[in-house]
């Protein structure tokens, strides 16, 4: 039988939680990356204080023209105290499969996936897709309604979701 050294046990298991720590970024910005970072990944981004006091984050920095998972995409990325939060991606509905399956490749399979079925009198039928993703405090949520144009994939950590529009 042979043994294996600890210092070898925990460098395998370093390596094996890699991808997990950095689960979630876009174009190598990871949650809880900085401004320099953005900046650095993504040339073109315009960043700024957020327009409203809230305790989610205290700027913002915006690409209008992005490519993420090979799709033309709008890119928000939303920080406090100069650490990524947040960031939101914004793409034509057309790209829903395309992307939905680079997160799945990327992200692993859904905590949970499914298309519901709202109904109003009166109206037609709205169909939206949902997929979410969880890894350790963060999340990723991507939905679009298929009858619409843009579908949107927000990915944040903590309480950001329910902390953004809370103004203070």
């Amino acid at each position: 039988m042979t043994t294996i050294p600890a210092r070898t046990l925990l460098a395998l298991a370093a390596l094996a939680a890699a991808p997990l720590a950095h689960a979630f970024d876009a174009g190598g910005v990871a949650l809880g990356g900085n401004e320099l970072d953005v900046k650095q990944h993504y040339p073109s981004v315009y960043c700024k204080p957020l327009e409203w006091k809230t305790d989610a984050a205290d700027r913002r920095c915006d690409d209008p023209q992005i490519s993420f998972g090979g799709v033309a995409a709008r890119i928000t990325f939303y920080l406090k105290k100069n650490a990524v939060q947040a960031f939101f991606v914004r793409f034509d509905m057309k790209d829903l499969q395309a992307l939905a399956a680079h997160l799945k490749a990327k992200y692993g399979k859904p905590l949970g996936e499914k298309t519901e079925v709202i109904s109003e009198r009166g109206k037609p039928d709205r169909r939206i897709y949902k997929a979410r993703w969880e890894k350790g405090k963060g999340v990723a949520v991507l939905t679009g309604q298929l009858d619409k144009s843009q579908g949107t994939l927000e990915v944040w950590r903590g309480d950001f979701e329910n902390q953004l529009y809370r103004v203070r």
